[in-house]
């Protein structure tokens, strides 16, 4: 909840009679951070996040403190209620805010933990203004779309750069140009380009072209209609970036050129890619990070020194990008396997693993509905490693367990991940420490043996409305245990959690006589965290999603162990 008195105290010569309403924050300095703005038009999901965070970290490789924000159309409060099958996903941050996976990409690619202050959604905008109408903080006005709700999208785009000193606020506004959900949007980027001044604000328009295979040309029509709208809305383009499967040519680019008054050389080509992190680099390459610089007046902020040292680093890790000596194939076990972008930092964990050890990494996308322990060994014939994801509700629960008991007995190399711990603990406890009714209360609400259950703490938070454990905690990991070991011989770690069933604490005793080693617990709670087995090439398990936090050029633990484990398999 914002001040009252920080609010109207941002407010300059504001009245019931005035039109000049931009609440801004108390210290802010207008001019000092500059914006970049990314609008995608013809369709979506061409990777606006994608472009966003690869030109931000071209700005961040400079010096330039840079702070990304992701402007979502929805009216839900946060992404934690969407379906994977409809928007891939969920990513979660270190403070429990559960977003939209564009996220996951800018903390892959700038290597830094961004805050429910880096994602808004309609409904969060919507929702602040009414709370302050019914606090009276409107001053007698009648509260519109302008200036009202445009005005409470800029002063969090302020806030933002205040609270972060950046030099540069990427803003990604979601969906497409033209879309009602995100006209305000629209408009608000509009009116803080008037309001900052001449060079506070670059906008980019992602486009698509397209290249019908029955005319055997690209078509740039669609591309020029949807600029054209955007031009509509007030906002002249200062850079148009044309996605495609193959390289746009010089005669599609003019055309664009032309009808958009944008340069020809800021008329950028942005062909399909084998790899993301390649992106950065075909940037570069048109010189798009200097037209920005050039564009917004802050050349003289930049370290050359330090973007030579760290675009080095960079480039250690893309030259490894389709150089691997091997392949590996690891079976991803669940029931969102149709829409790939459900498990959009799992593949990237993998991926971060596989170039640092040398070896390509091949998904095979395993649906575990129809699986069960008579043809469980067909479907897992030809991998070399299993992840058991995440996940909620019944369907392809037993499938995954028939998996983890084949992978348990038969020395593949085994990670899972929250569900896929839960499972794992179930899997076990039938199979090996006798409790044959064993199972979850998620699945079977009356189940008499329910080794994975809600613990009465969470009963107890559950009633007040808040019924997951969310975000980054801390975990504390038992010494000489493999999990010691992958994170560096270290007794303390953090990983993020969204979760609501944990093990129940009355049969920890019976399980890890049985020989499952618990090795990670929450601090001071009863929650087990972090499971293993001795005597197996590799079988871990954890309620974190450790894949939420693997970076390019720092891979995460778990992952790298399962990698490597597979390799060897």
């Amino acid at each position: 909840m914002i001040d009252k008195n920080e609010l109207l105290a941002g407010l300059s010569e504001t009245s019931a009679e005035s039109e000049y309403f931009s609440p801004i924050p108390k210290g802010y300095v207008k001019g000092k951070t500059k914006y970049v703005v990314v609008m995608g038009t013809v369709m979506s999901g061409l990777g606006k996040g994608i472009f966003s965070s690869c030109l931000a970290k071209l700005m961040q490789d400079k010096g330039l403190k840079v702070a990304p924000i992701k402007l979502e159309g929805y009216l839900n409060i946060d992404s934690g209620t969407l379906n994977p099958f409809r928007h891939g996903e969920v990513f979660v941050l270190d403070d429990g805010m559960e977003c939209d996976m564009d996220l996951g990409t800018y903390e892959r690619m700038l290597d830094q933990n961004l805050s429910k202050n880096n994602f808004s959604t309609s409904g969060q905008i919507y929702r602040s203004i009414l709370d302050k109408e019914r606090h009276g903080d409107y001053l007698g006005r009648d509260v519109q779309m302008i200036p009202h709700v445009t005005g409470e999208v800029k002063y969090r785009l302020r806030t933002l750069a205040h609270n972060t000193g950046a030099d540069i606020v990427f803003v990604e506004i979601g969906g497409t140009v033209g879309d009602l959900e995100n006209a305000f949007y629209i408009e608000a980027m509009r009116e803080l380009a008037y309001e900052e001044g001449p060079n506070s604000c670059c906008f980019v328009a992602l486009t698509y072209i397209l290249e019908p295979r029955i005319l055997g040309e690209q078509k740039s029509k669609a591309a020029q209609l949807g600029i054209k709208q955007l031009m509509q809305s007030g906002i002249q383009p200062d850079i148009i970036a044309c996605r495609a499967a193959s390289q746009v040519n010089e005669k599609a680019r003019q055309k664009i050129s032309v009808y958009s008054n944008v340069p020809i050389g800021r008329v950028v080509s942005l062909a399909d890619s084998a790899s993301i992190y390649q992106i950065p680099a075909m940037l570069r390459e048109c010189s798009m990070d200097f037209e920005v610089l050039r564009l917004l007046h802050i050349e003289d902020r930049i370290d050359l020194r330090k973007e030579r040292q760290e675009w080095a680093k960079w480039c250690d890790f893309t030259d490894k990008i389709g150089k691997e000596k091997h392949e590996t194939t690891i079976g991803i076990t669940g029931k969102y396997t149709s829409v790939r972008d459900s498990y959009a930092s799992i593949i990237n964990a993998l991926e971060h693993s596989g170039i640092a050890l040398g070896s390509h990494i091949k998904i095979e996308w395993i649906d575990t509905s129809e699986i069960t322990d008579k043809n469980v060994a067909e479907h897992l014939k030809n991998v070399d490693g299993i992840i058991v994801p995440g996940g909620f509700g019944i369907r392809g629960t037993e499938g995954k367990i028939s998996c983890i008991k084949y992978a348990r007995m038969n020395n593949i190399p085994f990670l899972g991940l929250c569900f896929g711990f839960q499972m794992a603990v179930i899997e076990f406890a039938r199979n090996v420490c006798g409790l044959k009714k064993a199972n979850s209360t998620e699945i079977e609400p009356n189940c008499s043996e329910a080794v994975i259950d809600i613990l009465p703490e969470q009963k107890k938070i559950e009633k007040l409305g808040g019924n997951m454990r969310l975000g980054g905690h801390d975990i504390d990991i038992k010494p000489g245990s493999l999990a010691y070991k992958l994170f560096g011989n270290t007794d303390s770690i953090r990983m993020r959690f969204r979760h609501r069933y944990e093990v129940d604490p009355r049969f920890i005793e019976q399980i890890e006589k049985g020989g499952l080693i618990f090795s990670g617990k929450a601090p001071n709670q009863p929650i087990m965290q972090i499971l293993e087995l001795k005597d197996h090439p590799y079988f871990i398990a954890t309620q974190a999603h450790p894949c939420l936090t693997s970076r390019p050029l720092r891979p995460q633990p778990m992952f790298t162990g399962l990698v490597a484990a597979s390799m060897k398999k």
